[in-house]
């Protein structure tokens, strides 16, 4: 990965991944693609924890993350998080790393890579490019990561095995 770091989750990233792949499961049975997200204030507690939503609502910015920040933004009354953490099941796409940036969130830590449309090491590394006027977040990659893979392929290998309608 291009901007991997050796950065170690710590136990509130770990407790609030369960969030978020409890939101990825939900997202499942819901027939989305099953990516959680959760943003954390400095004490641990979870301010906000999302799922996508894109099929059913139908919305193509309902990703999990921007649902996250934006109730957590809504719950403190401010767009700025610059002391929150986001933990995400998948590694954001370009969107939702444009929304990470803009809410000044300066932790990401995510679980599986996305080698198709990822941006925070995989595909682009948009978060820690020096040359956007945002300060750099530390990333976190890889916690609990071949369980959130897991979660991804079961989905799309039912998906292709359903009968088409």
């Amino acid at each position: 990965m291009i901007g991997h770091t050796g950065a170690s989750p710590s136990a509130s990233d770990r407790a609030a991944m369960d969030a978020a792949l409890a939101q990825a499961e939900q997202a499942a049975s819901d027939g989305e693609i099953p990516v959680g997200a959760a943003v954390v204030a400095p004490t641990g507690e979870i301010l906000a924890a999302a799922r996508n939503v894109r099929e059913n609502d139908p919305d193509p910015s309902g990703h999990a993350e921007i649902l996250a920040i934006r109730a957590a933004a809504h719950q403190r009354g401010d767009r700025i998080l610059d002391d929150c953490t986001l933990v995400v099941t998948l590694e954001p796409c370009v969107m939702c790393a444009g929304v990470i940036l803009a809410a000044r969130i300066p932790r990401v830590v995510f679980g599986a890579w996305d080698e198709k449309a990822g941006a925070v090491g995989s595909v682009y590394d948009l978060l820690r490019d020096g040359r956007l006027p945002h300060p750099v977040p530390e990333v976190v990659a890889g916690v609990r990561a071949e369980e959130c893979a897991a979660l991804l392929r079961d989905f799309f290998a039912a998906r292709r095995h359903a009968p088409q309608s």
